[in-house]
């Protein structure tokens, strides 16, 4: 199936999907407070179902601050219809034993659910810093590593807060830095200005390519990345102070491309990969740690139970055998610029030998 026809399969889905979510809050709604259901109730359903898909569109078509701010506003606005939704569902389940008046309920909801957005748009500001330390075999001396993941520089998340994330990386003073994935968005049009702060990064620095560089020009992105010093891993090992790190692409098997990569098990080995999976196979090629991200942890409760089964290694410290995993939640958003019971995480790890843990 080619590209094209799976973008337009995915957006088709999502669109009825979407729709059908506004269709429903809006109808329910409209029906607590006893709002007549005219021309002009249709005519806002549609529009503003259809503002994310095509502000989606017109931001990665036309530069401007105009474009940029419609599509922040329907971002905002993706956020806050999931959690009208969300809140209505809830009401549907306690409705036929707490019997609440109408009219009561629906303004009860709309509160709810410009609270939790007016909360989340709050909570998606902070950049926290997470420490974990974690034993390795035949690792020379501690070591720090600063973990960064889907950061997502784009229209919403712009160079200034690339700067905020650099600078408190920095602040870390880690021996090593890595970038596993979506660093980019795919929202707006990409420029070399957008991650030109990288370049500030004061520790050697690598990156592995996320689902979220797909949708771009890769070749672009690999000119731009490599302006800033960072260094690009794609399918393939480096040494660093006598410590391997590997970077595979995102959507590649990574059982098929462990195999082509000479990995030395005396030597401690770091592999960066986008996607939360594929830990059994890292532990059968001998890989001392992984760290991955894409999860976002959910990023907006109960979203992170649609999540789960798809990736149950969705943040946090796990281990297969002889080998740790680490998932970090993001550095940044997709989507709505919403946390709703997750945080934007800079993970701080330290690497020691197995004879200090």
């Amino acid at each position: 199936m080619s590209r094209i026809i799976s973008f337009l399969i995915f957006f088709l889905i999502f669109l009825f999907i979407y729709g059908g979510m506004h269709y429903y809050a809006f109808s329910r709604i409209s029906s607590l407070l006893k709002i007549k259901k005219t021309t002009i109730f249709y005519i806002i359903v549609l529009i503003l179902a259809l503002s994310f898909p095509l502000m989606s569109f017109i931001e990665r078509s036309i530069d401007g601050k105009t474009a940029a701010v419609f599509y922040t506003a329907s971002a905002v606005w993706l956020g806050a219809i999931f959690f009208l939704f969300c809140t209505l569902l809830v009401y549907e389940i306690i409705n036929p034993f707490a019997k609440i008046p109408d009219q009561a309920a629906g303004i009860f909801i709309i509160i709810l659910a410009l609270l939790l957005t007016i909360y989340s748009l709050l909570n998606a500001l902070p950049i926290t810093t997470k420490e974990i330390r974690i034993s390795m075999p035949n690792l020379e001396k501690e070591i720090k590593i600063v973990q960064l993941s889907d950061i997502h520089i784009g229209t919403i998340h712009n160079s200034g807060y690339l700067k905020r994330v650099v600078e408190k990386t920095n602040s870390l003073n880690p021996d090593l830095i890595l970038i596993t994935g979506d660093l980019v968005d795919g929202s707006g049009i990409l420029k070399e200005e957008s991650i030109s702060h990288l370049s500030e990064l004061n520790s050697q620095t690598f990156f592995s390519l996320g689902n979220h560089e797909q949708f771009e020009n890769i070749d672009e992105i690999m000119r731009f990345i490599n302006k800033t010093g960072v260094k690009v891993l794609r399918n393939e090992l480096i040494n660093w102070k006598n410590i391997q790190i590997i970077g595979i692409d995102n959507g590649q098997n990574l059982k098929d491309i462990l195999k082509t990569i000479k990995i030395n098990n005396s030597k401690p080995s770091i592999l960066m990969y986008h996607s939360s999976t594929g830990l059994k196979d890292s532990s059968e090629a001998g890989i001392n740690l992984q760290l991955s991200g894409h999860t976002h942890d959910g990023q907006i409760y109960p979203f992170n139970l649609f999540v789960m089964p798809f990736y149950p290694k969705m943040k946090g410290l796990y281990k297969y055998n002889n080998t740790n995993l680490y998932v970090s939640p993001g550095t940044g958003t997709w989507g709505p610029p919403f946390r709703l019971g997750s945080k934007n995480e800079i993970t701080l790890i330290r690497l020691v030998p197995n004879s200090f843990s």
